[in-house]
């Protein structure tokens, strides 16, 4: 194991890593710097986050700059705002011994006249999110035409986040013989094609192997019923006592969701998500860093710019769509040589992505079980008991002594433990006395086949509805699919099984999204027209793309066809939903039939209780 003092630096630098309370070189810092110190060359580093990388690229661009100079020598391109401040942060940490740096920010949300002012007053380098520094540049208020260094930081996520063409504008405006060093956690083939298109025979570092997790990360996961996945998240946190979380969904609307249930339930959580102005992401950040928060829920594209060394577990709420994704997410515990745990809630029609993310990161997945109540009020007492016995006395008690020896006198000790942890036990033994098991049978791990091609077993069926469009209204299966999971905003797997007749079509979701359906498709329309949703009593079968029934273009739905309720002898079943809808008042007291049982199934639901009478509140840490 080498020295920073063997990488070549020089002793400015070394005077700030002394200052910072570096010891060693992590391994991606051990073999970037030297390689960049001593030649002019384009490299490509793939290393995960967490693992120094702003280090590996900022000691050399500090380094070589000349810092007598005010012209703009090094530019930092980042995919969010926290992380350009971050790295802007670092980097002047890092030369707070180079006198005359000045290291400037250029990021959204903030006033670009303040930022053109202070570039104007000599940055050697420009730490920049993609967007704000287009418009920057197409302003004139920023000359990149002589820059020496250009490093694209986390690479895989701006072109994820969609920065593809941002970074080729901007690349453009920068010298044609600069050096170019390129960080990324992973190697898709858009981040190849950029290494490619802008770099000249580059060298490359892998820390472990491409796209490959982290060794400091154990992976779980838990298989539940999709009802019973926020249930298994809360025991999950009640089952370590110390986490400090982030918990990742896949929308913004059930990353609010999650969050405010956990709040309601006394849980110290917070949400991250596109929705939040800058403020209120600043102030979730803050309490977050601060552990004032112990549960951040969040989005990927608003947790990219989390960097936060002690947190202890990454929680996926649910998978993301890009199993890519599963990579940065991790990423996010198990840094600053500290280990750290990924748990992953699935289903069942969810466990054959668990295969495929062994795949890509190269290490396997330990299949655990939600913790039973008295699992949980064991690890909470014992938690308890430690804390208790690990406290230092605070002597300004002594004054109330002897009223409480005399309260207690004729207790014995072992009455007076029982007594106390009683407190705290029985909070946690009420609630979860009479839980029940949510764990699911493991049965199906490598044995789903995707059915018909379209990604769901033969096994994974979950609601099935009848919506009143179909081929006349322009849709196929694809079609129909894509607009089913724009406006539901769900992933792509989310909606199966859709089967496309002449006037009316079928479709699947998983029993967790039942509710979201039907609630957002009362009284819906679009293009001027209702469109219906209801349960159907059809069960799919034979609707597979390759074996579909060839039906012709007027043919009428048989009874199997029908909506569950909808079965009449008249003959307006041979009409559209289409045509009654504005004018049957059945339709009218069928929605409100469906609002009566939305709301009826959410009270009866477990995870939608908000009785906090009847739950164990969390102390904050």
């Amino acid at each position: 194991m080498s020295t920073f003092q063997d990488l070549g630096l020089n002793e400015d630098l070394l005077h700030a890593i002394t200052d910072l309370g570096f010891e060693t070189p992590s391994e991606v810092q051990e073999k970037a710097i030297p390689i960049l110190l001593e030649k002019d060359t384009d490299l490509v580093a793939l290393a995960q986050t967490g693992t120094g990388k702003t280090a590996a690229f900022g000691f050399p661009m500090l380094q070589k700059i000349d810092i007598d100079s005010r012209t703009t020598q090094g530019l930092i391109l980042s995919p969010t705002r926290e992380l350009c401040l971050q790295i802007t942060n670092e980097m002047k940490q890092y030369g707070k011994y180079c006198k005359g740096l000045n290291v400037v920010a250029i990021y959204g949300g903030s006033s670009i006249t303040d930022q053109a002012r202070e570039v104007k007053r000599g940055a050697q380098i420009i730490v920049a999110t993609p967007g704000r520094m287009k418009d920057m540049i197409s302003r004139r208020l920023v000359d990149i035409s002589k820059i020496q260094y250009a490093v694209l930081d986390e690479a895989d996520e701006m072109l994820n986040m969609g920065f593809k063409e941002d970074i080729t504008d901007i690349l453009s405006h920068t010298p044609a013989d600069k050096n170019t060093w390129l960080f990324s956690a992973t190697m898709p083939k858009e981040v190849a094609t950029i290494a490619k298109k802008f770099m000249k025979s580059p060298q490359e570092i892998t820390v472990g192997n491409k796209n490959e997790s982290t060794n400091q990360v154990s992976h779980e996961y838990y298989l539940v019923n999709a009802r019973d996945r926020y249930q298994a998240l809360k025991r999950l946190a009640d089952a370590n006592p110390d986490i400090f979380s982030v918990i990742f969904c896949r929308t913004k609307r059930d990353t609010q969701k999650v969050a405010e249930n956990l709040i309601e339930d006394g849980y110290s959580a917070g949400a991250l998500h596109g929705d939040l102005s800058q403020n209120q992401r600043d102030l979730v950040m803050k309490s977050f860093r601060n552990q004032q928060i112990q549960m951040l829920v969040a989005t990927d594209v608003a947790a990219r710019g989390i960097d936060v060394d002690d947190i202890t577990h990454v929680i996926n709420y649910q998978l993301p769509d890009e199993i890519e994704t599963y990579t940065h997410r991790s990423g996010r515990t198990g840094r600053a040589g500290k280990t750290g745990v990924s748990m992953v809630i699935v289903s069942k029609s969810e466990v054959r992505k668990i295969k495929s993310i062994e795949r890509i990161i190269n290490q396997k997945f330990e299949h655990k079980e939600i913790p039973d109540g008295m699992e949980i009020c064991e690890v909470q007492l014992m938690s308890l008991a430690n804390k208790i016995h690990n406290t230092e006395i605070n002597h300004e008690i002594d004054k109330y002594l002897d009223s409480i020896n005399e309260l207690f006198a004729d207790t014995t000790k072992d009455e007076l433990i029982k007594k106390f942890f009683s407190v705290e036990f029985t909070r946690f033994f009420n609630y979860y006395q009479k839980t029940k098991n949510l764990n699911v049978s493991d049965t199906s791990r490598g044995e789903d086949r995707e059915r018909g091609g379209r990604g769901f077993s033969e096994g994974s069926s979950g609601p099935r509805y009848f919506i009143n469009v179909g081929r006349k209204d322009g849709y196929d299966w694809m079609k129909l699919k894509d607009f089913l999971k724009e406006i539901l905003d769900l992933g792509r797997d989310d909606v199966f099984k859709v089967d496309v007749k002449e006037s009316f079509s079928f479709f699947n979701t998983e029993e967790e999204h039942k509710e979201k359906v039907l609630a957002f498709f009362t009284d819906f329309k679009h293009e001027g027209r209702f469109v219906n949703v209801e349960i159907s009593e059809d069960k799919g079968r034979g609707t597979s793309r390759n074996k579909r029934r060839r039906d012709g273009g007027g043919s009428r739905r048989r009874n199997d066809d029908k909506p569950r309720g909808d079965r009449r002898s008249s003959s307006s079943n041979d009409k559209p939903r289409s045509d009654r809808r504005s004018s049957s008042r059945s339709d009218e007291n069928r929605s409100e039939r469906r609002s009566s049982n939305t709301e009826s199934r959410s009270r009866r639901s477990d995870s939608g209780s908000s009785s906090n009478s009847a739950r164990p509140r969390r102390s904050r840490r």
